[in-house]
């Protein structure tokens, strides 16, 4: 469970964040927003934090999602973040599965994945990119399955992606990348197919300051919010070749090149 606290919390972000928490435990669609949709990305971060005061689950990682123009213009930012909860982290293997909200919102992307090995000192709110990368003591490639229950979390703009966990359920963790500290691997073309049909091609280097801006963006966030990041957390850095939606019976094939190649089948998100 998050220390992350609901004090002095708008009752109408706590009520927002318990009816998402809601439909999520009972795999439930949300076809309206639960509420009035946060406006600001300061806003929604207050409705992501009341829904993690408000769960159990254990947080084993954080999503970085990029906002692009105009919207990064309009919203003071170009990333955004999101929990990863670690009962949503697995390994790839023949059969891997990804789940997603029936009748609500799913996607499936290409990332690179970081794992904290140090944490940094809580005061510490501001890194350079050299700083970021001395706290990951792995890089993987991998696929991160966004899905909500509401079925409009992406039409709506970030703020309301924030509000609801960042649109993350969940991580596969593919095979490592063995020689990132030379940031190589920000260069290879990353291709997903879904149904054997390529979707999107896309780079790491096309990021802003790379995918160790992602790791820098994240330590810089969380310092701000108070949640400690922790030794072993995974940090996914973005969609490389673009969001990709999905549908139950799909399958997803993320190619990372030279680096490797993992697949999934889409299945249904089941109540908890």
């Amino acid at each position: 469970m998050s220390e992350t606290k609901t004090v002095n919390t708008p009752p109408h972000a706590v009520e927002t964040a318990s009816r998402f928490l809601e439909a999520r435990r009972s795999a439930a669609s949300l076809p309206d927003y639960p509420g009035s949709p946060p406006v600001s990305l300061d806003e929604a971060y207050v409705i992501q934090d009341a829904a993690l005061s408000q769960s159990a689950e254990t947080v084993g990682g954080w999503k970085v999602g990029r906002i692009n123009p105009p919207l990064s213009n309009q919203y003071g930012a170009d990333r955004l973040a999101g929990p990863i909860f670690a009962s949503t982290i697995s390994r790839v293997e023949p059969g891997s599965t990804g789940r997603i909200f029936s009748k609500g919102f799913g996607a499936a992307e290409a990332e690179f994945l970081f794992r904290i090995g140090n944490a940094p000192d809580l005061g510490k709110t501001s890194f350079t990119l050299e700083e970021a990368a001395a706290h990951i003591d792995a890089v993987h490639i991998g696929i991160e399955i966004a899905s909500s229950p509401f079925p409009g979390i992406n039409e709506l703009g970030p703020a309301v992606t924030v509000s609801d966990f960042g649109n993350n359920n969940g991580l596969i963790i593919g095979v490592p990348v063995n020689d990132w500290k030379s940031e190589a691997f920000a260069d290879v073309d990353v291709h997903v197919k879904i149904n054997g049909v390529v979707v999107g091609t896309g780079r790491a280097s096309g990021f802003t300051d790379g995918a160790v801006g992602s790791v820098r963006f994240l330590l810089e966030h969380l310092a701000r919010r108070g949640i400690a990041i922790k030794a072993g957390d995974w940090i996914s850095t973005g969609a490389v070749s673009g969001v990709h939606p999905v549908k139950e019976g799909d399958r997803v094939e993320a190619n990372f090149g030279s680096l490797g190649m993992m697949e999934c089948t889409i299945v249904a998100q089941q109540a908890q």
